[in-house]
C-alpha cells in the first residue's frame, strides 16, 4: 500500500492524482482532523503527530509514505526519514525542484496558509538547492476554508483571489508554487488572476517522484498491493468529511474514524 497523510482532507487531491498515475496501486489515507491544523502547532508536536500517524500507517501494510501536508513536510520530513526505513516522500521538494527548471526570470512566488509560509520551508529549499532565484512569498488563509465550502466558482472568491494575489502580480513573477493541496482546486482562477505567462507548480510533482521509485525499486514495486484498493481513516469525525472527500476525489468512497494514541 501507499500511505499518504494529511492534517485535513486536502491530501485527497494527492491521492486522486495517484489514481491517475497509479490507477492499480492500492492507497491507505489518513486525515488527522482531530489535530489540524497543523500551521498553529510547534515543530516537536508536528513531529509527534506524523511519528504516529506513519506508525499507524505502516501497522496496515503501507510501504511507502508521502506527507500530503506543506507544514508537516516543512517540519517532520527529516524526522520521519531518519526513524523509518521505508521511503518517504515530502510535497515540497518536488515543487522547488521543477519550479527551478521552468522560471525563465528567476522571480518565484509561493503561496500557502500560514503555517507554511512562517516556517520559510519553501525558502529554505531553493537555499539547500543552491537555486539563486528570488523568492516572494504570501499567505492566502482563506482559500481552504471557500475549497472545503464549495466556494470555487463564486464571484466572491475571484476577488478574494484578486487581492491576495495582486501583491505577487506586481513582483512580476513568472513561476507560483501552490504551496497547500487545497490550492490545485482553485488553479483555473489563479491562473487567470495571474495571467498565462506564469506558470503554476503544485504538490502533485510528488506522485511522479513515488512513480519514479517504484521503476527503479523492483523489489519495492512488487512489495505495493495493485488490488485498486482505497481505504480512507481520519482521527475525528467530521459530518461532512464523506462530502468533501468525494469532492475532492471525483468519485464516492467510505471513511473510518480511528483514535490515535495522545
Amino acid at each position: 500500500m501507499i500511505g499518504i497523510f494529511d492534517s485535513g482532507v486536502g491530501g485527497l487531491t494527492i491521492v486522486k492524482e495517484a489514481f491517475k498515475e497509479l490507477p492499480s496501486y492500492d492507497i491507505i489515507y489518513f486525515a488527522d482532523l482531530a489535530h489540524s491544523p497543523y500551521g498553529t502547532k510547534s515543530k516537536s508536536t508536528i513531529e509527534k503527530f506524523a511519528t504516529q500517524i506513519t506508525r499507524f500507517l505502516l501497522k496496515r501494510g503501507a510501504k511507502i509514505i508521502i506527507i500530503a501536508c506543506n507544514t508537516a513536510s516543512a517540519q517532520a520530513y527529516k524526522t520521519l526519514k531518519k526513524e523509518f526505513s521505508i521511503p518517504v516522500f515530502d510535497v515540497i521538494t518536488p515543487a522547488v525542484e521543477e519550479a527551478a527548471k521552468v522560471t525563465k526570470n528567476k522571480r518565484i512566488g509561493i503561496i500557502g496558509t500560514y503555517g507554511t509560509i512562517r516556517s520559510k520551508a519553501y525558502e529554505n529549499a531553493f537555499k539547500k538547492f543552491n537555486f539563486n532565484f528570488q523568492i516572494f512569498s504570501k499567505a492566502c488563509p482563506l482559500f481552504v476554508p471557500l475549497v472545503e465550502e464549495n466556494f470555487i466558482n463564486r464571484p466572491e472568491t475571484k476577488r478574494i483571489a484578486k487581492y491576495y494575489l495582486r501583491e505577487l502580480k506586481n513582483k512580476q513573477i513568472d513561476t507560483l508554487v501552490l504551496g497547500c493541496t487545497h490550492y490545485p482546486l482553485l488553479k483555473d482562477i489563479i491562473q487567470k488572476v495571474m495571467g498565462k505567462g506564469v506558470t503554476l507548480i503544485d504538490s502533485f510533482k510528488v506522485i511522479q517522484s513515488v512513480v519514479e521509485k517504484i521503476k527503479k525499486d523492483k523489489e519495492l514495486n512488487s512489495s505495493l498491493g495493485k488490488n485498486n484498493k482505497q481505504i480512507y481513516f481520519a482521527s475525528d469525525s467530521l459530518n461532512n468529511f464523506k462530502e468533501i472527500a468525494e469532492r475532492f476525489l471525483g468519485r464516492k468512497t467510505k471513511s473510518f474514524v480511528v483514535e490515535l494514541d495522545n
